[in-house]
């Protein structure tokens, strides 16, 4: 086994990742209060909403609200996801945000269902957009959205992958992730990303990971991806999730699941694994249905 990090960051995606594909639209008191969970159990590092036109996903219409109500403290590091120069501008407009998230997919198709945009335009808006927030302060990280399998192409070709990450990478992003999108990747396939990223990218460039478990590898994938050195790790309280752009797609890893792993392995990460399966026992009552999440339903090892 390689050598895995001895600690890594959770970024807590529940009220962004996690609410945009529920039938049950949550208040935007509601949506507080699951920050407010997040951040009773430790987690540094959350993202609230996103930016998106609240047409296509009403889920996340009450972004700017959201923002506004949003604890400010200087220990943790909220993100707003965007799609574009007007999404970025928006978020940027409510001042409550130290990151952003720009998006970009790995197929054309995926791209023009799910932002109007094909590859190369989505890789030019990015570019713009992280530049944007530099110029604003603000951290600004690039996802590669569909990156282990498109649900409409099929397979994506490594070689893609690697392009598009070095073409944001001239933008200077703070982070660049890889994101399986609809859950289809497997742990050999997520280690040759990785690692192909690394080489292309060199050691400076942090790395982060955001997996589904439409297909019961996501914690696996996440091993993966420790093994390669990757130390930030997206996950969802509950393991609630999705794309709505995208056939089938279910939740993210669970957050609870993920912790339960790390603690485990003795991999350091800040949060309260117990503090977490409380706020997917909420969200729970909350969204009125059992959420996917092993941990919700075993709980802890045992003491």
């Amino acid at each position: 086994m390689n050598a895995v990090p001895g600690r890594v960051t959770v970024m807590e995606v529940s009220p962004r990742d996690g609410l945009q594909n529920e039938s049950q639209l949550l208040s935007t008191d509601d949506k507080l209060a699951l920050i407010e969970h997040a951040l009773d159990a430790g987690f540094k590092r959350i993202e609230v909403t996103s930016f998106v036109h609240p047409k296509r996903v009403p889920q996340m219409a009450d972004a700017e609200a959201v923002c506004a109500g949003l604890p400010q403290r200087g220990d943790v590091s909220y993100a707003g996801l965007v799609l574009n120069r007007r999404g970025f501008d928006r978020a940027k407009a409510t001042g409550r945000l130290t990151e952003i998230g720009m998006v970009v997919p790995a197929s054309a198709t995926f791209g023009t269902r799910n932002q109007g945009q094909t590859v190369d335009e989505a890789v030019a808006v990015g570019q713009e957009v992280l530049e944007a927030a530099h110029g604003a302060g603000l951290r600004a990280s690039a996802t590669i959205a569909v990156a282990f399998g498109c649900p409409f192409e099929g397979e994506v070709p490594l070689d893609r992958i690697v392009d598009i990450a070095v073409r944001l990478a001239q933008a200077r992003p703070t982070e660049i992730a890889l994101a399986d999108t609809i859950g289809v990747g497997v742990p050999g396939q997520v280690m040759a990303a990785f690692t192909a990223l690394r080489e292309a990218l060199g050691a400076e460039m942090p790395l982060r990971a955001h997996f589904h478990n439409t297909r019961n590898t996501g914690i696996a994938n996440a091993f993966a991806a420790l093994q390669v050195g990757v130390d930030t790790l997206d996950a969802s309280i509950g393991g609630i999730g999705g794309c709505p752009f995208a056939p089938n797609a279910t939740g993210n890893i669970a957050t609870e699941d993920l912790l339960y792993m790390l603690d485990r392995m003795t991999i350091e990460h800040g949060a309260d694994l117990e503090r977490t399966i409380e706020a997917a026992h909420w969200l729970e009552a909350a969204l009125g249905k059992p959420v996917p999440s092993m941990l919700a339903k075993a709980g802890g090892f045992p003491a």
